[in-house]
């Protein structure tokens, strides 16, 4: 946990969940930039009021927080936290970054209905004064944010972007021009920008509010069980229009198993492995678990597309497995995330792992797929007291740990 001085107070602040010796802070330069902003613009906003020349609305020149704010892509919470006495609309993909939100307003003695948490799913405020944007990674992700906000905002609504320098790009700007308006940059301040952006007037803004997402693919063949498969992309999820070379892998090597077992699909992204795994098996019960709200969502329409909707089968946005009872799983598949956003760790694996022994029956399998390099058959002997290399190219591996 690490502390926060913002211009309405010091915060204390942590990731979710938190992690034994985790040095990650749960904001960055970017945040502090942005809130550094909101303080000087709000007050020259006061200062206008005061001397009778009424609110500022010019790109980047101030800003009425009395409005009503909407904070997206807010990374643990360090925003929505910081901004609590405004009674901001939180809008984000990640279950994890709801939860890092409540934990931190409790964790400062703030009331957590001083947040309205909302998903990337949810049906948007009508109306947005005040749009706050913390840039996602995925350009696509992007998109799709501009183009369900784009209704809500209006020729006055302010609309502020922050980003580290490597995450905001020409594309990036881009986008906000087509989707919104006029659009500019700030200097860089410790290696974080804003982003400034005026609103086009509503019927320019209507040209572009029809987004492309979701959208669909069909595996090609060599993907082993999953080919032939349609899968369904929701924005945001990793290689949305393509199947990566990873879970490609996976595909060639899933067990041959048959029966009524309880299968997991940990991390199921877009849900393409669990979807094999119940064609393959139509005895088998799939649990798919993902902490992304699109990702969830596009495994449920994949399931759909090619399995139907009567199936045994069960969809969890949540923290890993910490819905699944113990001892109740017969098979999980993982692909691990080895990022949390710029930083790169294992925390997050090490914890999935973790998850799977407890959910695992004694003789329940755990099969992971992962970079070469990564070395998680290390944590799996550590964890399960067995590792084996069930197949291996040269970028990839598949390893089976067995619950004893």
């Amino acid at each position: 946990m690490n502390r926060l001085t913002t211009p309405w107070g010091d915060l204390d602040l942590a990731r979710f969940p938190e992690q034994p010796r985790d040095t990650l802070r749960a904001w960055d330069a970017a945040d502090e930039y942005l809130l550094r902003h909101l303080a000087e613009a709000e007050a020259a906003v006061a200062d206008g009021a005061a001397a009778g020349a009424g609110p500022a609305v010019a790109v980047g020149a101030g800003v009425d927080l009395s409005g009503n704010v909407v904070v997206v892509g807010d990374r643990w919470g360090a925003l929505a936290t910081a901004l609590a006495a405004y009674r901001p609309v939180q809008i984000t993909d990640s279950y994890l970054t709801q939860r890092a939100t409540h934990v931190n307003l409790l964790r400062n003695g703030i009331d957590t209905d001083a947040v309205r948490l909302l998903s990337a799913r949810d049906t948007p405020p009508e109306r947005i004064d005040v749009l706050l944007i913390r840039v996602p990674k995925s350009l696509s992700l992007l998109e799709d944010q501009l183009h369900r906000l784009a209704p809500a905002v209006h020729r006055g609504t302010v609309v502020v972007g922050t980003g580290k320098v490597t995450e905001i790009h020409t594309s990036t700007l881009r986008l906000f021009e087509q989707i919104l308006g006029p659009t500019r940059t700030s200097l860089a301040v410790k290696k974080a920008r804003l982003i400034f952006c005026a609103p086009a007037a509503e019927h320019a803004r209507s040209r572009a509010t029809a987004g492309a997402w979701p959208i669909s693919y069909t595996v090609p063949e060599g993907a082993g069980t999953g080919s032939g498969l349609t899968v369904v992309n929701h924005a945001g999820i990793f290689c949305a229009e393509r199947l990566d070379i990873g879970t490609r892998f996976f595909l060639r090597n899933l067990p041959a198993r048959r029966g009524p077992e309880h299968v997991v699909d940990l991390g199921c992204g877009n849900g393409v492995v669990g979807t094999a795994v119940a064609v393959a098996n139509p005895r088998a019960r799939l649990t798919f678990i993902d902490e992304s709200f699109s990702a969830v969502a596009s495994a449920e329409a994949t399931y759909a597309k090619n399995v139907g909707t009567g199936g045994p089968a069960e969809f969890v946005v949540g923290d890993g497995l910490a819905t699944v009872a113990a001892g109740s799983a017969d098979l999980v598949l993982n692909n691990p995330p080895f990022h949390s956003h710029q930083a790169t760790t294992d925390a997050t694996a090490f914890r999935m792992f973790t998850g799977s022994r407890e959910a695992l029956r004694p003789g329940g399998e755990l099969w992971v797929v992962g970079n070469r390099h990564l070395g998680y058959h290390t944590k799996l002997r550590r964890l399960f007291g067995n590792c084996d290399v069930m197949a291996s190219d040269p970028k990839f591996v598949i390893l089976r740990a067995v619950r004893r």
